[in-house]
């Protein structure tokens, strides 16, 4: 077939490929494909002379200074959830779905959690869910960190301070039951329950 050129976009509802054909074999290698859902799947190098940019999404659901329950969802992986601590706060992460390997959240307390309150990040209820999780208390000083995996909720706990962080990312989801590796530092230590 020749080139074709159009004028305005083309469109399909079941997705683009670029292909190769083996002389030899007539065996099809598809290089380039966009899904009908858009995803991209390359074997190829892409180059620009463009410059690229990207920016992370910016969650803030959980800044607003009322207490605030919640759920993220699996089209928000990579994104950095703002948490405002004066009241108690409960974030939910994506319920279970093989769809959820290796996504990840990062949280930053921007408002210190308040006294008496926490703000929580949990795993939907699933048998065999559980963080796995390294936290570092940040005093100013040396601290060696915890490491625990005994629970499915993932805490900044009261008087947490501002600049505390945490990154949490799915390392196994079979459809019932979720593992998530988390990383956290803050003053005071966060938990798992």
């Amino acid at each position: 077939m020749a080139n074709s050129t159009f004028n305005g976009p083309v469109r399909s509802e079941n997705g683009f490929e670029q292909i190769s054909i083996a002389d030899a074999t007539g065996v099809i290698t598809t290089n380039f494909d966009i899904d009908a859902s858009g995803n991209i799947d390359s074997s190829g190098t892409i180059a620009t002379s463009s410059t690229l940019t990207a920016r992370r999404p910016i969650i803030t659901t959980w800044e607003a200074s009322g207490a605030i329950t919640s759920a993220l969802t699996i089209a928000q992986s990579g994104s950095i959830v703002l948490i405002h601590g004066t009241l108690d706060n409960v974030v939910n992460i994506p319920a279970s779905s093989g769809a959820n390997t290796g996504a990840y959240f990062d949280f930053l307390v921007t408002t210190a959690v308040g006294s008496g309150k926490t703000t929580t990040v949990a795993i939907p209820a699933a048998t065999g869910s559980t963080f796995y999780l390294q936290a570092q208390l940040a005093a100013g000083t040396a601290a060696n960190p915890v490491i625990t995996n005994a629970g499915d909720t993932f805490t900044f706990v009261a008087a947490t301070a501002v600049g505390a962080r945490c990154r949490i990312t799915c390392v196994s989801d079979n459809g019932t039951g979720q593992v998530w590796m988390a990383t956290s530092v803050g003053t005071p230590i966060s938990t798992v329950a």
